[in-house]
């Protein structure tokens, strides 16, 4: 009985203080409520803050709270990270559809209809109708069949990243990211592809069974390449097996048993594909094929070789680099080896040859005061013969000089002193001579006034406009073969010297209305050796002797020139002229001036001399020379200088009113210059008026300036004692007539085109319509030089024509007739050269003259373009010396929108042909290729 009391006095006990913590928490219920509501909040604050919280402050019941709370957050978050693992969605799915969506609870599925799209990450689906299902991750997408043309539209267009894909049905898993396609259409850079069934893989790979791989943008392509069973790695490569060729839906048995089509947006590494043929001289060959480096972004290496069946090969490197806001450039080197013939036999013949070309650029935002620049252009004579590439160039073969050059300059702008380095190469194929400059160097000082007051108070004096500068030049070069430059030798066969210049020069103006401009030239070179002469009577030849030292040579000479302006003004007469001509003015440009050079040929200055030659037939006679005329800069001419030289040019304009405006005045250039120029030498002993020179310029079309320049003798024929005409001491005007005629030379140009026909002809209507579009300078393809002879209309044609790719609606006139659209141009070149036949059985000994003989050239070309895609070009000419065509070609060019053809012909004198058919993508430019080029050794005949 006592255990049982003790167990009934305990329960009691126990719910004596459960009911008092009732009362306790029922009394404190409200303030509890809201210190829930505080801690909560605090809670959220601290947690945004990521700061922890303070326990220690709390009571037992704001305790108990506090912990149940962050139990409960704890258990949300997790439920949810579960839930995410267990789904594998990491961002919400949005989706929409613009007709109705209905959602089936029971299978969480969600059916979208009308234009519908489902986003998901980067993923984005477009489609007609969609079928979502939310606990697998499935998206089903197809269009819907149209009654009208029995297709389907609204078909699925799936973008992933940067790629896009077009198809009839395609599934796709959000979670996996796989997916199955049908009839998927993608474009991958210029290629597109397409397949009847195909597989993306979650690394965005796609397999492909009965795809197509084509270039040409046409909804049915042109051609394409048939692939049984493909590979995709989008923006890489595509590899297939089995492949075939269709062209307009028809099969060619060209077939290849596997092969990689390159996507890489970047620079990659590989190999180039050889082309093959057949050389008459040389066998069959494999050509332009080796292996592409693309090492970086800044520069790439290209190997390539060529071989030959009967012993020729070759070898080629090509590069291009380029730092931005740097320098950029490019270098390429060829060696061929040539065997023609057979080994061991009379006709076989080996020739070595090679090639260099390197083109360099400095941005001007590198260094402003510093630069360097190459163009290098150097190739053996042999090479362009036997480079094959050249063979079916006329320009190339016609090609007889070829020049090089590097150049370096840097300047200092606080001193006004610039220098400047050039490496120079003359190169002459026809006799295969070369002329090297290397270096050549050159100091520069700007002009300076040393007689300038630093702080001028007043008038500027007469003495301050006194002008000095200074330049100097210092050259190392040879004149010699190709064979021979890498064995000549640096002192005996290269010529060097160093050049001084300093220019003083003065401007004055006297009586406010005469310039003058004295100037003095000082010039001094400096050698490292000479040549002395002399006769050796033992063997009767010239004896050359060098001595090699430091030898300096100067000159010097002084000139003055007056010039003035004179202003003539002549108003024509009302009555009889009208008040249409305002003025007529005359401008004469009067100008004189003198110089004066010392005989420098003088004994005392030692730059010439003379020895002693011993004529077979026992006479002396003697030789004047210049131990310094191998100079590179040459020697100072001999004799006494003093000239005066005449010249008056002549302008008139007239004032005119505008027909556009009663109150404007426009002129009118009747002649924008008409000089006659003539100077006297007074130290001259013979003849020393020169010959008359007349210069004319007239600028009466809007688009052409007339030139003529013809030239006047003075001094007429005389015969001498064998009665031979010759030059003699009497002046035409002093016979009482003009000078004789002497020659003159004229070119013209014009260009033909269908709208310079209409103005001739008044027509032309709509050209103010279309004049805007030509004369706005953001229009592509637009000329807007005025005096450029470019045909503007070809050019909007040819643009246009590439621009209906698009669009076949053809444009109609106002009554609607489709309108006729040729564009063309023909460009005429004709010159002609007036001279003196002075041929001496010609000499008409009773006019005491030599008949005028002319010489003409003509030169024409054109283009038309006969149709969309359609374009003939020519060009050709007249030798009428020989009385024959000059050199013809005539290409015709085809745009067959995914291929391009062309063909050229060449005559006289290299007559051949050209034949190219090939795809216009890059990418299958080398694959899909067609060339036929006749042989240079057996050209074509034509009869």
């Amino acid at each position: 009985m006592r255990r049982y009391s003790f167990i009934v006095m305990l329960l009691c006990a126990v719910l004596f203080v459960m009911a008092n913590v009732d009362y306790q928490f029922r009394k404190r219920h409200k303030s509890a409520s809201n210190d829930s509501v505080a801690i909560n909040k605090t809670l959220k604050t601290d947690s945004a803050n990521r700061q922890p919280i303070d326990t220690t402050q709390m009571d037992s019941l704001q305790l108990a709270i506090y912990h149940h709370n962050k139990l409960i957050d704890d258990s949300i978050r997790l439920d949810s990270l579960n839930r995410q693992k267990k789904n594998g969605i990491d961002a919400p799915v949005n989706f929409s559809a613009n007709d109705s969506m209905v959602y089936d609870a029971q299978n969480k599925t969600a059916f979208l209809y009308g234009t519908s799209s489902v986003k998901y990450e980067n993923m984005d689906l477009k489609s007609e109708r969609i079928r979502l299902n939310m606990d697998s991750s499935l998206v089903h997408a197809t269009g819907v069949r149209d009654t009208a043309t029995k297709g389907l539209t609204g078909t699925p267009v799936f973008t992933l990243g940067s790629d896009n894909y077009e198809s009839d049905t395609m599934a796709f898993n959000f979670k996996t990211k796989k997916g199955l396609i049908d009839n998927v259409k993608t474009q991958q850079e210029e290629g597109y592809l397409s397949s009847e069934l195909s597989k993306r893989n979650a690394d965005g790979e796609i397999f492909l069974k009965h795809g197509r791989y084509t270039t040409c943008d046409k909804e049915h392509p042109d051609f394409y390449i048939a692939l049984s069973r493909a590979k995709v790695r989008p923006g890489k490569d595509v590899v297939f097996g089995p492949a075939y060729l269709v062209v307009a839906d028809v099969p060619l048995p060209l077939a290849i048993p596997y092969g990689f089509f390159p996507f890489s947006k970047k620079y990659s590494s590989g190999f180039i594909m050889p082309t093959y043929g057949d050389e008459s001289t040389r066998g069959f060959y494999l050509r332009d094929g080796g292996y592409y480096f693309a090492i970086n972004d800044k520069w790439d290496l290209k190997l390539l070789g060529e071989i030959y069946t009967k012993g020729s090969w070759g070898l080629s490197a090509a590069t291009n680099y380029r730092k931005r806001y740097r320098y950029s450039g490019s270098f390429y080197g060829s060696y061929q080896d040539t065997k023609t013939g057979d080994k061991g036999m009379p006709d076989f013949s080996r020739q070595q040859s090679f090639k260099i070309q390197w083109s360099h650029r400095q941005d001007p935002k590198a260094n402003p005061y510093s630069s360097l620049a190459a163009s290098v252009n150097f190739a053996t004579s042999s090479y362009e013969r036997n480079n094959l590439n050249s063979l079916y160039n006329p320009q190339t073969l016609s090609q007889t000089t070829r020049t090089s050059s590097v150049s370096w300059g840097t300047n200092f702008s606080s001193i006004g002193l610039s220098l400047s380095a050039t490496a120079n190469l003359n190169q002459n194929m026809s006799d295969s001579s070369i002329a090297l400059t290397l270096p050549d160097l050159n100091i520069s000082l700007s002009r300076f006034y040393p007689f300038k007051r630093r702080h001028a108070v007043g008038a500027e004096r007469w003495y301050e406009k006194i002008a000095v500068s200074y330049t100097g030049q210092i050259s190392n070069s040879i004149n010699t073969k190709e064979d021979r430059l890498f064995h000549s030798n640096l002192i005996k066969n290269w010529r060097n010297g160093m050049q001084h210049r300093i220019p003083i020069s003065g401007s004055f103006t006297l009586f406010n209305y005469i310039n003058v401009n004295p100037s003095f030239n000082f010039t001094d070179r400096m050698y490292t050796n000479k040549v002395t002469r002399s006769w050796n009577t033992t063997t009767q030849k010239e004896v050359a002797d060098t001595t090699y030292g430091f030898h300096n040579i100067y000159n010097w000479d002084f000139s003055i020139s007056a010039s003035t302006k004179l202003y003539g003004m002549f108003i024509p007469n009302r009555k009889l002229f009208g008040d249409k001509i305002q003025a007529i003015r005359h401008v004469i440009t009067p100008s004189v001036s003198f110089s004066y050079a010392p005989d420098f040929g003088a004994s005392r200055y030692g730059y010439y001399s003379s020895y002693q030659r011993t004529n077979p037939d026992g006479s002396v006679d003697l030789v004047d020379y210049s131990p310094y005329s191998n100079g590179l800069y040459g020697v100072p001419g001999r004799g006494k200088m003093g000239s005066v030289s005449f010249s008056f040019d002549n302008n008139v304009e007239m004032k005119i009113k505008s027909d556009k405006d009663s109150t404007g005045i426009r002129k009118l250039s009747i002649i924008d210059n008409l000089g006659f120029r003539m100077s006297y030498n007074m130290a001259a002993k013979e003849k020393p008026w020169s010959d008359l020179s007349v210069d004319l310029r007239l600028k009466w079309w809007k688009n052409y300036t007339f030139n003529l320049n013809a030239v006047f003798a003075s001094y007429a024929y005389e015969l001498d004692s064998h009665g031979r005409p010759y030059v003699g001491n009497h002046t035409y005007w002093g016979m009482g007539k003009i000078g004789r005629f002497q020659g003159m030379s004229q070119n013209i140009s014009y260009t033909l085109t269908p709208e310079k026909i209409k103005k001739l002809f008044g027509g032309g209507s709509d050209e103010n319509n279309s004049k805007g579009k030509r004369n706005d300078p953001n229009a592509e393809g637009i000329d807007t030089n005025i005096e450029s002879n470019v045909d503007d209309d070809m050019i909007e044609g040819q643009r246009n024509a590439r621009s209906k790719r698009g669009n076949n609606k053809a444009k109609t006139d106002d009554d609607g007739y489709m309108t006729f659209n040729m564009p063309w141009s023909i460009t005429f070149g004709y010159g002609i050269t007036m001279r003196e036949n002075t041929d001496i059985r010609k000499f008409n000994y009773h006019t005491m003259r030599y008949p005028y003989m002319f010489t003409q050239t003509l030169n024409f070309s054109g283009n038309i373009r006969i149709s969309d895609g359609w374009n003939i070009s020519f060009s050709s000419g007249y030798d009428f010396d020989h009385h024959a065509m000059s050199m013809t070609t005539a290409s015709l060019q085809r745009d067959l929108h995914c291929f391009n053809m062309s063909c050229q012909v060449v005559l006289a004198p290299y007559t051949s042909y050209n034949f190219t058919f090939r795809c216009n993508a890059s990418t299958l430019t080398d694959a899909l290729k067609y060339d036929k080029r006749s042989g240079y050794s057996n050209a074509v005949q034509w009869y």
